[in-house]
């Protein structure tokens, strides 16, 4: 049900005494944050939010500005506030960083509803050596030590105290969508999906099907009706081992490479991150940006801040060598939300919802 919209200035006493106790949590979250993984050893990093190439995500628009260099010195070039800081925090891990994290202000063009801002705080961990098991415990234990036992959104309650479920999106998709075979539709050799062979194995398990969608939005549209609303319920969730077209910058799995070492996390019905078994490889790395470059392209033209390239640099950076690592990125607003226990993000946000408005 929609929030009320509530006309009193974001600026007024009245509307920041409102908000005051949720954004002390929010303080008090961001303390515990950091004691919690610098207490495993994390080095707390800092990277830069106006870069050359903002992220690779093929949907995700970005904020575009030009630098001009003072008096003309030199040529001016488009630069982009940064969607994640995944790109830069791996040239720190190839330097020999180490363990780290990040609380990154970060920006996604277009997004803005009562769980989605277009400027928001991203938590991004990376743990060497971890691989999905390390990760998976790892976050478990951080959700349980800075968020309160029982969290609750939109009448949806989780016990964290509970040991965290882990399933396969493939095995979600058997239990929860009529024995659905989702992987039967990916190319074990080239990791592409066949719309036709989902749709068809959707079709088997009974499921109704659109006409007209590519494997993507296929693949989404069921996954949002039949698996996302069974995840994060009494307990949190992990759901992992997505298909290979949705591996992004993670591994196939060396057992069955038609799925990615990906998992995201779930509590209070809410996806709360997504992670991955690092991808080191350049060449496979390089191949994926240039399909991901070709179809933001196709899709989305100069929309929405505009397109950008292969980031060449941090290519360069994979030659060099990057450790094995798992890392995830977490919606920190969406966790103040839980801790402070608020329906929406502009409850823990200092200036609410301003300059825009998401209801």
């Amino acid at each position: 049900m929609p929030v009320p919209h509530d006309p009193t200035p974001v600026w007024h006493p009245d509307s920041m005494a409102a908000r005051l106790p949720a954004l002390r949590r929010r303080g008090e979250l961001i303390r515990a944050t950091r004691a919690f993984w610098e207490g495993r050893g994390c080095q707390e990093v800092e990277t830069p939010c106006l870069v050359p190439v903002p992220g690779m995500e093929v949907h995700l628009h970005a904020f575009r500005s030009r630098f001009e260099p003072h008096l003309g010195r030199g040529e001016g070039q488009d630069l982009w506030l940064r969607t994640s800081p995944e790109l830069s925090i791996k040239r720190l891990l190839v330097a020999g960083v180490g363990d780290c994290f990040e609380l990154a202000r970060v920006w996604r063009n277009g997004e803005v509803s009562p769980r989605h801002a277009p400027e928001f705080t991203m938590l991004e961990v990376y743990l060497l050596g971890a691989g999905l098991g390390g990760l998976m415990d790892a976050v478990e234990d951080y959700l349980r030590a800075v968020l309160p036992p029982l969290v609750s959104h939109a009448g949806v309650a989780t016990d964290l105290s509970l040991p965290f479920e882990r399933v396969t999106v493939a095995e979600a998709f058997r239990h929860h969508a009529n024995g659905m075979d989702v992987l039967a539709s990916v190319d074990p050799v080239t990791a592409e999906g066949d719309a036709a062979a989902l749709a068809a194995s959707a079709r088997a398990a009974g499921l109704a099907v659109p006409e007209g969608l590519g494997w993507e939005d296929l693949f989404f549209q069921l996954m949002l009706e039949h698996v996302e609303p069974h995840l994060g319920r009494e307990r949190g969730s992990f759901l992992t081992h997505w298909p290979a077209p949705q591996a992004a910058l993670a591994r196939r799995d060396p057992h069955d490479p038609r799925a990615a070492l990906r998992f995201e996390v779930f509590a209070a019905g809410l996806e709360l991150g997504n992670a991955f078994d690092e991808l080191c490889d350049p060449a496979e790395q390089r191949a994926r940006f240039e399909r991901d470059v070709a179809e933001r392209e196709a899709l989305h033209g100069a929309t929405l801040g505009g397109s950008w390239g292969v980031d060449a640099d941090f290519l360069a950076a994979l030659e060099q060598g990057m450790p094995p690592t798992a890392g995830i990125a977490m919606g920190f607003d969406r966790l103040a939300m839980l801790a402070a226990g608020v329906p929406e993000l502009a409850g823990v946000r200092w200036l609410g919802g301003w300059p825009y408005d998401s209801r």
